[in-house]
């Protein structure tokens, strides 16, 4: 079955298009990376696909359900974190996490469960104000698995976090992944996120994607030694045959 079937997604912001025609299928277990330089239009396609921008063309099925019109329905069994989500300052992890499980209709016992995947159990009564930056987004990334959701998107998820703990959560990803079946979508620019975890990698460049395969493949598609070097080629415009239209010859 497909969590995601995203078919020519339009999105303009004025007079830039910041998506431009779009199509993405993403399997039910499945976990992809969404990569490409700032402005690239990762998020904004992230975004429609939650149904939380709406598509100026094209449509979005969310685990079947049509986007945004189903959105309810559909992102009661998914969730979504991002570094830039703002944690409420004078609620303690504690608390932040239960009314992450009221909200969803979680057991309260998944609080203490995420805690232990993240290994902030010593965080349970510190209040986000009073945590650094790196210890946030711990926080950020563990609320987001409180209803065991089928479809996952992370935006940036390691970014402020140290090389050790940036592996503890990657290692922790592919054991709820495993465990789970989670349907997992990640942007980041942190190639070792990608390397680690996914299976299947979508390139995006001034609004498209150029280029959709393993890691493997795209790095020999692009000439390159590695995603890093596949990256940088991508960012400087310099997308080869991937990004030609169609009916230009290589």
């Amino acid at each position: 079955m497909l969590a995601i079937q995203a078919s020519r997604l339009e999105k303009n912001f004025k007079n830039v298009r910041a998506v431009d025609g779009v199509s993405l299928d993403i399997e039910e277990g499945e976990i992809v990376g969404l990569l490409g330089p700032n402005g690239a239009g990762k998020t904004t396609t992230i975004f429609m696909l939650l149904g939380i921008t709406s598509p100026d063309l094209g449509s979005v099925r969310l685990l079947g359900h049509p986007m945004p019109g189903e959105r309810t329905a559909a992102l009661e069994q998914c969730n979504f974190a991002a570094t830039y989500l703002e944690l409420p300052y004078r609620m303690t992890v504690r608390e932040i996490l239960e009314v992450s499980c009221d909200l969803y209709g979680a057991p309260f016992r998944r609080v203490d469960a995420v805690a232990g995947l993240f290994g902030i159990e010593h965080l349970m009564s510190k209040m986000s104000k009073d945590m650094s930056s790196g210890q946030r987004t711990l926080v950020v990334v563990a609320r987001a698995l409180v209803n065991r959701p089928r479809v996952l998107f992370l935006d940036e998820p390691t970014a402020s976090l140290d090389p050790a703990i940036a592996q503890r959560v990657r290692h922790t990803l592919l054991h709820v992944h495993a465990e789970d079946g989670t349907t997992i979508v990640i942007t980041s620019h942190n190639m070792a996120d990608i390397e680690r975890l996914c299976s299947r990698v979508a390139f995006m460049a001034r609004g498209r994607i150029v280029a959709d395969d393993t890691p493997g493949e795209i790095v020999a598609r692009f000439g390159a030694q590695n995603l890093e070097e596949t990256f940088l080629s991508v960012a400087a415009g310099q997308t080869g045959e991937a990004a030609k239209p169609e009916g230009v010859p290589a």
